[in-house]
């Protein structure tokens, strides 16, 4: 089974030196995948239809709470790049994350009394609380996590590997939370809509995952090592140079255009997300397939994985947003042509256009710009240190965890704001009424017109993204002969690509500043042409890995 595990994800040598620490890494990847999961299919409609809580209340606190994560990212990208320890930069973070994720999980799926219309207040303090806690618990496991990736895989294509099992293990997390989920549903006699007798099964739900999760958690900070950080030198910090940090990330060109790329697509997937169970529920009339769906669609977005996989490896880390994004755009316009099903009715043409739309097209498209998304990212680490000359994988592997979980979370409150004005009634009431026609075109708006027009344009900006494994190597070996002698010798050709990537000129970066001309420290090349990294710099990372074992 490794040998063949091997072969699928294109590595050579033992398995325990090649495929292992990739599974070491991703480990805290069950968690990411399965929390994050769980709340975007169901947090809010529990609040609305389990809680009671109008839903303008429950996507408040989704935007609040969100409004945190946009504070706390940049603070803890800060504080991981400037930490000293002989464990590295990032990984005891993992650990101290683990009692706040116990609490605040748990907190999320029970309101421990509190009932939403006789004390609505204090319900939405509670539960903005317990969301707040957890979003400080997902930032220091996140971060962290997503800043060890360029250190612990420094080549182009190892990247991807990494990528590749994390996507496994965010499957991993998913299905098993989902089944967990569904079972205690089931056993625990949910209606066939949500209402307020399913609090039980919830409560179930955050507490055995709750666990799962830590015990996932804690296996990475266990099993996974990155060099120690004890010596290094890093400038003095105040909050004029704290605020510089980001700013100056949004200088660097191709960080501009991952930005912009990530940033509509997950303003697409947070609109449909958001709206997928109300769209279901109140506009099809078939909650009662809603596992059906969900179980289609985690199916179509794995099997895309080797598509994506396979135009990653063989055509760059762009090629697979370009060739299945637009399945995504057309899945989305099938939900325009969804009918509500009356009773008594046929509801077969219904269920294959949700089907084939919202589980088949919409998933296996999405998958695409997120897997660009999670590669591209920690090059963009390589391309920062040749402008500036510092590795600050905090600070750019902030924006991971802050694209996703910001935009997600205003969306959410646009989405929640929307579809009230629109005069959707959900809550307890709700679940037994009909929708107005209003309430239906709102549903409509944010299930299709918004999503499709925002994945549009992530796929448009997507073009210009223009790093490839030959610029990325030179970028490297670039980057280390600078080390190594102090100067460095580009050819125009190589100074035009660096210009093109990072949006200065060669001679504002780090890398182009203080060269000594007649030294002519050029890059080394091998009889193919490609770029030799010096080894010293390679051999250091690793010998500081291995002390650190």
């Amino acid at each position: 089974m490794g040998e063949r595990f091997k072969k699928a994800i294109g590595v050579e040598g033992k398995f325990v030196d090649t495929v292992w620490p990739m599974i070491q890494y991703c480990f805290a990847n069950i968690f990411m995948g399965g929390g994050g999961y769980i709340i975007s299919m169901y947090f809010t409609v529990f609040l609305t239809n389990v809680v009671g809580m109008e839903l303008r209340y429950a996507t408040f606190i989704i935007m609040i709470a969100t409004i945190w994560d946009g504070i706390n990212d940049p603070l803890m990208g800060i504080i991981t790049d400037r930490t000293r320890s002989k464990y590295g930069r990032h990984r005891r973070y993992l650990l101290l994350s683990i009692p706040p994720l116990v609490i605040s999980y748990t907190m999320l799926w029970n309101s421990f009394g509190l009932d939403a219309k006789e004390h609505p207040t204090a319900c939405v303090m509670y539960y903005a609380f317990a969301y707040i806690l957890y979003k400080t618990a997902y930032t220091m496991v996140d971060v962290p996590h997503t800043a060890m990736l360029p250190t612990l895989a420094p080549e182009y294509n190892k990247r991807t590997q990494y990528t590749s099992v994390s996507y496994i293990f965010n499957s991993v997390g998913m299905v098993p939370s989902y089944i967990i989920l569904l079972i205690f549903l089931s056993v625990f006699g949910s209606s066939d809509k949500l209402s307020e007798n399913s609090k039980m099964p919830f409560l179930l739900t955050g507490i055995v995952l709750s666990i799962v999760y830590a015990c996932s958690i804690f296996a990475t900070f266990k099993t996974c090592k990155e060099p120690s950080s004890l010596n290094e030198k890093l400038p003095p910090l105040d909050l004029k140079s704290a605020i510089d940090e980001y700013v100056q990330v949004f200088r660097n060109k191709s960080f501009r255009d991952y930005f912009s790329m990530s940033f509509f697509w997950q303003m697409a997937r947070s609109f449909y997300s958001t709206t997928n169970v109300y769209y279901i529920t109140y506009l099809a009339n078939l909650y009662k397939y809603y596992p059906l769906f969900n179980t289609f669609a985690g199916v179509f977005e794995s099997l895309a994985f080797p598509l994506n996989y396979a135009l990653t490896m063989k055509k760059g880390k762009s090629k697979c947003g370009a060739v299945v994004t637009p399945f995504m755009i057309i899945g989305l316009g099938i939900a325009l042509f969804v009918k509500p099903v009356t009773p008594g009715s046929s509801y077969i043409v219904t269920l294959v256009l949700m089907i084939l739309g919202g589980a088949v097209l919409y998933p296996f498209g999405m998958s695409g710009l997120g897997f660009v998304g999670n590669n591209v990212l920690p090059d963009i680490t390589d391309v920062d240190e040749l402008i500036t000359g510092r590795r600050r994988e905090g600070v750019i592997g902030t924006f991971n965890t802050m694209v996703k979980q910001v935009t997600g979370g205003v969306m959410t409150f646009l989405v929640g704001v929307i579809l009230a004005g629109f005069g959707l009634v959900t809550g307890n009431e709700g679940v037994y009424i009909e929708q107005t026609d209003s309430a239906l075109i709102g549903i409509r708006l944010c299930i299709s017109v918004l999503p499709m027009l925002s994945a549009l344009v992530a796929w448009l900006m997507l073009k210009r993204f223009k790093m490839t494994k030959d610029d990325h190597t030179m970028i490297r070996a670039a980057i280390a002969t600078k080390h190594k002698y102090g100067s460095v010798t580009l050819t125009k050709e190589e100074k035009e690509r660096c210009e093109l990537l990072t949006g200065y000129k060669f001679e504002k970066t780090w890398l182009g500043k203080d060269n000594d001309e007649t030294e002519g420290h050029t890059l080394d090349k091998d009889e193919e042409g490609k770029y030799i990294i010096l080894v010293e710099r390679e051999a250091e990372l690793k010998r500081l890995i291995s002390e650190a074992e």
